[in-house]
């Protein structure tokens, strides 16, 4: 019987307590797989390591040997399955690549294995992250903590759901309009996402080349900031990554003041659509972020409106390049019944995707064609521009921008499962966040009907070490 242990404690009090041995990291990894057990009809993984508790045992060795392990020493934690890793399958939680096992792991999962964690489980998703409820994942939905008839957001709804039923100390997760932050707020949690390319990309499977972010689900912002110190900087297999900051980004014990910090709070994210409690929630927490000497004031950013649209043009445009890869060629599914190259290639993506990457898949296509790529793909990547441009301009005056993360709390199962223009309308208040690169992080902020919402913080780019320690003083005022 696996010795009962808090999952949800502190991350720097585990590694701490398994590095002076009054806790073994296969206790925690035990511990996490007996809850893992115990909550699977939540459906919030796909598939648990079989080498899990085996490192575990070598890192409790390592410490008794007298070695000092990194700062995640002993850590279970889970991945989302889009992320390549070496004893599991990587599926993306598409029938297309059900087969599939990498021969290399992400970065990500190299740096925090460097730094002690230990993965235990592969996070369900929607496949290929192409939704906001895990409702579009080919193994099932999974089910929100709260409420098992509510979904948990997407597409990281697996991860997140996982850190709030304490399956394990914290998860990782993917980014690329809001897939980290909306699930959190679902689920209760925090997720981050930061600046575009502080944690490289080199071994997720990518949905939209410049848009997806990497970083991690935590219980508390500080837990957030000690992972993103672990997998944060740059790494030559990904040119589009970028150099930390010298100092790193764990939170110091000096005590931050909210006195003097100027917040916008963006005017079109409380307007029609935005349930009245979360409104409420919004206004009580500028009432005390204003209690402690902080300035705020509603500021606008006109192009946020065409942000959605704009979103959903240029993401599909990536994600039909990026899916072209899955032919049944070189990885993953191939249908057995193609007696030719060209039935080879119809047939296995016609058996392998689901309904929502062809969707995707058919619209980027459309958009790129000749005939309307000034016309939809062009303008999108204007909308872009302004969108910088207005961020830019407003971060000349603010320090942070607030809002709610999502317009409502967690809904139904099944509930916009057949319509796809409600289903992207959830993505309406995070999108912006990855149009223009920044960092922004989801806190929970309240309940509705014992279901819960998060609220969203942002930050110009590069400004993590701004971003948390703020988002910890908001998080220990709320």
């Amino acid at each position: 019987m696996a010795k009962a242990v808090d999952l949800k404690r502190p991350l720097a009090d585990l590694a701490a307590e398994v590095q002076t041995g009054k806790l073994t990291s296969a206790e925690l990894v035990e511990a996490s797989l007996a809850r893992l057990k115990e909550t699977e009809n939540y459906h919030t993984v796909l598939e648990i390591s079989s080498t899990a508790l085996q490192q575990a045992k070598v890192i409790d060795n390592r410490i008794a040997a007298g070695e000092t392990i990194g700062p995640l020493a002993g850590i279970p934690y889970i991945a989302k399955d889009n992320f390549l890793t070496a004893d599991t399958h990587t599926t993306a939680a598409s029938h297309i690549l059900e087969p599939f096992k990498a021969p290399y792991q992400a970065v990500a999962i190299e740096r925090l294995e460097a730094a002690g964690a230990v993965m235990v489980a592969k996070a369900n998703l929607d496949a290929f992250g192409h939704g906001a409820s895990t409702e579009n994942s080919d193994f099932g939905a999974s089910k929100n903590p709260a409420d098992p008839e509510y979904v948990p957001g997407g597409s990281s709804g697996g991860s997140a759901a996982a850190v709030a039923l304490g399956q394990a100390c914290f998860s990782i997760g993917t980014d690329t309009g809001g897939s980290l932050r909306q699930p959190s707020s679902y689920c209760g949690v925090v997720g981050l996402k930061p600046t575009y390319g502080l944690v490289p990309r080199y071994g997720v499977i990518a949905m939209g080349s410049s848009f997806d972010s990497i970083g991690p689900i935590t219980n508390r912002v500080a837990d957030a900031a000690l992972v993103l110190d672990v997998i944060a900087g740059r790494d030559d297999r990904d040119a589009t990554s970028i150099e930390r900051v010298h100092d790193g980004y764990r939170l110091s014990d000096i005590e931050y003041t909210l006195s003097g910090q100027k917040i916008g709070v963006i005017k079109e994210y409380l307007g029609d659509g935005l349930d009245s409690s979360i409104k409420k929630s919004i206004d009580q927490t500028v009432a005390l972020l204003k209690s402690k000497g902080a300035v705020v004031e509603v500021v606008s950013l006109p192009a946020v409106k065409l942000a959605l649209a704009a979103y959903y043009i240029l993401v599909p445009a990536e994600v039909s390049s990026n899916l072209a890869r899955y032919d049944g060629v070189k990885y993953g599914y191939s249908a057995p019944e193609a007696e030719n190259l060209e039935e080879t290639y119809r047939l296995s993506r016609e058996e392998g995707f689901g309904a929502e990457a062809k969707r995707r898949i058919l619209i980027g296509t459309y958009v790129l064609s000749s005939g309307y790529y000034d016309a939809y793909y062009k303008r999108a990547q204007s909308v872009r521009t302004k969108l910088i441009a207005e961020f830019d301009a407003v971060f000349g005056k603010f320090d942070f921008l607030l809002g709610p993360t999502a317009p409502t709390p967690a809904f139904k199962l099944g509930a916009k499962v057949n319509d796809p223009i409600a289903m992207y309308l959830n993505d309406i208040m995070t999108v912006s966040a990855n149009l223009v690169g920044i960092p922004s992080i989801s806190i929970p902020l309240g309940e509705i009907n014992k279901l819960p919402y998060g609220l969203q913080l942002m930050a110009p780019q590069r400004r993590e070490t701004d971003l948390l320690p703020f988002a910890n003083a908001v998080e220990e005022l709320l």
